[in-house]
C-alpha cells in the first residue's frame, strides 16, 4: 500500500483531527465508490497491491480485524472474498485517475454469503455486499473490530500489543491480559468509537507512566507491561526532532510527482503522505515502505550504521554548527551556565544536574575545546545520548 495520493492522506488526517468515530471512518473506507481524485476514501481500494477479491479480503482483514487472512483455510478466505467480488475498477482519460465502483454485473463468487464467524449474510440481489460486511464488522458483538483497534492503540503507545503481534489476532494467539483488552473494547464501544477516549485512558494510566527501569527480568516485565518499554525514536520522529532543535529542514524526494517531486522546505517527516517519498536517513533508520500494511515493516532495531551516522555524519554536524536556532542561542546567551541550561532544555527538555554542569565546565577548561566549540561538543554529545534517542 505504498502509493497514497495527497487527497487520501489529508482525508485520513482530517478525520482523525476531527475525531470522526472510528466505525464511521471504517465504514466510509469499506463502502467507498467514486474517483480517487474526488472521493478520497476509495484510495483504500486503489492502494491495495492485489485488486482480486481474495487480495482485497486479505487487506480488509489485516486493516480492520488484525487478522492475517492468508493463513486462513482456503474456504474461509474465499467466503470473505465473496463480499468484495463486485468491486470494479476502471481508468479514465485523466492521468492516474481511477474509478472504484460497485459493479452489479459481476457475479457474487459464493452463495450463500458467509461472514468470517460462520454466520450467513442476508442481502437483496442488488445490494452491495460490502455494506453487509460493514454492518457485520461493526456490530456490537463482533469479536474483531473493537479488539483490533484497541489492541493496536495499546501497541502504538507501549511498543507491545496485549495480543502480540498486533496484526496476528487468532484463537491460538491469546491476549496477555484478556480482562484489560475486554475493558478497552468495552470502553471504545460505549464511547461510540471515540479513539481519543481510548488514547486518554491509556495515556493517563499508571501502566503507561511506569519507569522504563524494570524491577523484574526485562522480558517478563515487557510481556506483563511492568515497565515502560525503552524504544529508539521512530525514523521520522528522530529526523523531525533534529530539524526542530536546529531550525533546519530536510530534502525529501518522490519518484511520483503528486503533487511534488521535491517536497517543500520544512515539511515534517511524520507528515509525508506517501511511502515513496523518502530520504537516505529514513531508510537507514527503518521507516517502513508501507507495502504490506504489517506493523513489522517498521524496523526499529539499532544498527552500527545508525550509531556511526549519528556520531560522524557531516549532515548532523552541519545541523549543529549551522542550524539557525542553535546559532542564535549561542550568539544571544552570554552567561555560560545559562547557555548550558538552554541547551539542555532545547534537546532534553530538562535542566542539567549539578554533576552535568561540572562535567561541562571541566570540558570547557580542559583546553580540548573552548567557547562555542565546547558548546558544539555538548550539543553533539546530548544528541547521541540514550536520553535523546530513546523513548523512556
Amino acid at each position: 500500500m505504498a502509493e497514497c495520493r495527497p487527497g487520501y492522506y489529508h482525508w485520513i488526517r482530517g478525520s482523525l483531527r476531527q475525531n470522526l468515530p472510528y466505525d464511521r471512518f471504517a465504514r466510509e473506507m469499506l463502502t467507498a465508490s467514486g474517483s480517487n481524485f474526488r472521493d478520497a476514501p476509495v484510495n483504500f481500494y486503489r492502494a491495495m497491491q492485489n485488486h482480486e477479491p481474495a487480495g482485497i479480503a486479505q487487506s480488509v482483514a489485516l486493516t480492520f480485524m488484525g487478522a492475517r487472512a492468508e493463513k486462513w483455510p482456503p474456504e474461509r478466505l474465499a467466503q470473505m472474498a465473496a463480499f468484495f467480488s463486485r468491486v470494479g475498477y476502471k481508468h479514465t482519460g485523466e492521468w492516474k485517475e481511477e474509478i472504484v465502483f460497485f459493479d452489479p454485473a459481476k457475479p457474487v463468487e459464493a452463495r450463500p454469503l458467509i461472514f468470517p464467524d460462520g454466520t450467513e449474510a442476508r442481502l437483496s440481489p442488488d445490494q452491495d455486499p460490502r455494506e453487509a460486511f460493514a454492518d457485520w464488522l461493526m456490530a456490537p458483538r463482533n469479536p474483531w473490530f473493537a479488539r483490533n483497534i484497541a489492541n493496536r492503540i495499546w501497541y502504538w503507545l507501549l511498543g507491545r500489543g496485549i495480543i502480540q503481534e498486533p496484526d496476528d489476532i487468532r484463537d491460538d494467539n491469546p491476549p496477555e491480559n484478556p480482562a484489560l483488552l475486554a475493558w478497552l473494547e468495552s470502553e471504545l464501544a460505549s464511547s461510540r468509537y471515540d479513539l481519543k477516549h481510548v488514547y486518554r485512558l491509556i495515556l493517563n494510566s499508571s501502566t503507561y507512566q511506569l519507569s522504563s527501569i524494570p524491577r523484574a527480568e526485562p522480558s517478563a516485565a515487557a510481556a506483563h507491561f511492568a515497565a515502560y518499554p525503552l524504544r529508539r525514536l521512530d525514523a521520522e520522529v528522530l529526523i523531525d526532532a533534529l530539524c526542530q532543535i536546529t531550525g533546519t529542514s530536510e530534502t525529501y524526494t518522490s519518484a511520483i510527482p503528486e503533487p511534488y517531486t521535491f517536497m517543500p522546505d520544512f515539511e515534517r517527516a511524520i507528515a509525508l503522505p506517501d511511502g515513496s517519498i523518502g530520504s537516505s536517513f529514513l531508510e537507514m533508520f527503518g521507516r517502513p515502505p508501507r507495502d504490506t500494511g504489517l506493523e513489522s515493516e517498521r524496523n526499529n532495531r539499532v544498527t552500527d550504521a545508525q550509531r556511526l551516522y549519528m556520531l560522524n555524519s557531516s549532515q548532523v554536524q552541519r545541523k549543529i554548527q549551522q542550524g539557525p536556532k542553535l546559532v542564535a542561542l549561542m550568539r544571544e546567551t552570554r552567561n555560560p551556565r545559562d547557555l548550558v541550561s538552554q541547551v539542555y532544555l532545547t534537546i532534553l527538555s530538562r535542566y542539567p544536574t549539578d554533576d552535568e554542569l561540572k562535567l561541562v565546565a571541566a570540558h570547557a577548561q580542559s583546553g580540548t575545546a573552548k567557547g562555542q566549540a565546547a558548546i558544539v561538543d555538548l550539543i553533539w554529545a546530548l544528541m547521541n545520548s540514550a536520553e535523546f534517542l530513546y523513548r523512556h
